[in-house]
């Protein structure tokens, strides 16, 4: 069997790491920028951080922020638009998986405008060449945009998501500078942090799951597992290993998939715009629980990533408990809802069910899903 791994051809980490955007432009020898940003990043002066770099190096740039969270096929269109009448060479893309994902999108089109009405780019696209050029700047440690082949785009008039599965859709360049995420409020820092758990633990369970993932998976879990709870405190630390851990995440998840917590999640933000990470967070552990009898020993890797006490004497059943608790205690410690109550409507549970069985991360969970499965799910958590 061959694996095909597709990473970043280079990324910077670390505080202070935005300052390399200038010297990623001068050497590619970019002319313009088009920077990718929501209304929220430029209103409180995130954005600012990257384009004060291009200011100081005459870089000249326009900006885009026509992004909303669950960014839409509009969106998707307006973006397209601004980047050919800007005459930018290279997209550098601020923000969470919104924006992040946007840029894709904008991106692929302005290569390949055969898929302009941007619904054909749904699932594995046939496109022919590369995205334009994106350099990604995460202000979120969570999604690991930056470094992965898939976007997400919101289908209004369907209400539906839908993930795009795209190698020529990679960033060239991934700028993953904790000092970019400092300004995101506990609430924020904690729904991003479990959507990253969420990738670690689906990506080293997914159907295809193999040795070189599984490293940066369980590694991904142990980062966050450690550091979680210190960056919603707001301390450094914290926010260093969540930069890292999601990055860790990401390098493992792009390249075999997820699961049915995400085709889940994805369907709660299409129907009732629910936060991505806090969707996932939510769904976790009752996915676990569905999973726990599919997935071997790895629940018994995950207790000891997460900092189990006594796995080696615990039995399967044993471990595995442990494993789906120590995410719900997480969960608890930083502030995340236990319960969908408040978010799903009971009757269009037999909707939502079924438009999460037609995601395209729903074939990668290990345990074989029915429609009934993902209602039942759902019944669950309200």
């Amino acid at each position: 069997m061959v694996n095909r791994f597709v990473l970043n051809e280079k990324s910077y980490h670390g505080a202070g790491a935005v300052k390399e955007i200038a010297t990623v432009i001068k050497s590619g020898n970019y002319k313009k920028v088009l920077v990718c940003s929501d209304p929220d990043l430029l209103k409180f002066g995130v954005t600012k951080k990257v384009t004060d770099v291009l200011d100081e190096n005459g870089i000249s740039y326009d900006i885009y922020s026509d992004i909303k969270p669950n960014p839409t096929i509009e969106n998707v269109t307006h973006g397209v638009e601004a980047f050919k009448a800007s005459g930018a060479d290279v997209i550098v893309a601020v923000g969470g998986g919104s924006s992040m994902d946007t840029a894709k999108a904008i991106g692929i089109i302005a290569t390949n405008p055969e898929f302009a009405d941007v619904r054909s780019l749904e699932g594995v696209a046939p496109t022919k060449h590369k995205s334009a050029p994106i350099i990604a700047v995460p202000t979120t440690a969570g999604t690991a945009a930056e470094v992965t082949i898939n976007y997400v785009i919101t289908d209004v008039e369907k209400k539906r998501k839908f993930v795009c599965v795209d190698t020529n859709d990679i960033p060239i360049v991934a700028i993953v500078d904790s000092e970019m995420m400092s300004t995101m409020p506990p609430s924020l820092t904690a729904a991003t942090g479990m959507d990253a758990l969420t990738h670690a633990i689906e990506g080293y369970i997914t159907k295809g799951a193999w040795e070189l993932s599984d490293m940066f998976h369980i590694k991904a879990i142990e980062i966050i597992s450690r550091s979680l709870r210190s960056a919603v405190k707001g301390e450094k630390a914290g926010r260093e290993g969540m930069a890292l851990g999601q990055y860790v995440a990401g390098m493992g998840f792009s390249n075999v998939g997820l699961g049915v917590d995400h085709s889940m999640a994805h369907t709660l933000s299409a129907y009732y715009d629910t936060p991505h990470g806090k969707a996932c967070a939510i769904l976790l552990p009752a996915v676990m629980d569905y999973n726990k009898d599919y997935v071997g020993e790895k629940y018994r890797d995950i207790a000891i990533a997460m900092g189990v006490k006594g796995v080696e004497k615990m039995t399967k059943e044993e471990y595995g408990k442990a494993a789906v608790e120590a995410v719900r205690q997480l969960s608890r410690d930083v502030g995340i809802p236990t319960s969908l109550a408040g978010i799903v409507k009971e009757e269009d549970i037999p909707e939502l069910a079924r438009s999460a069985y037609e995601d395209a991360c729903r074939p990668g969970n290990p345990r074989e899903v029915t429609v009934e499965d993902i209602e039942n799910i759902y019944k669950s958590l309200l």
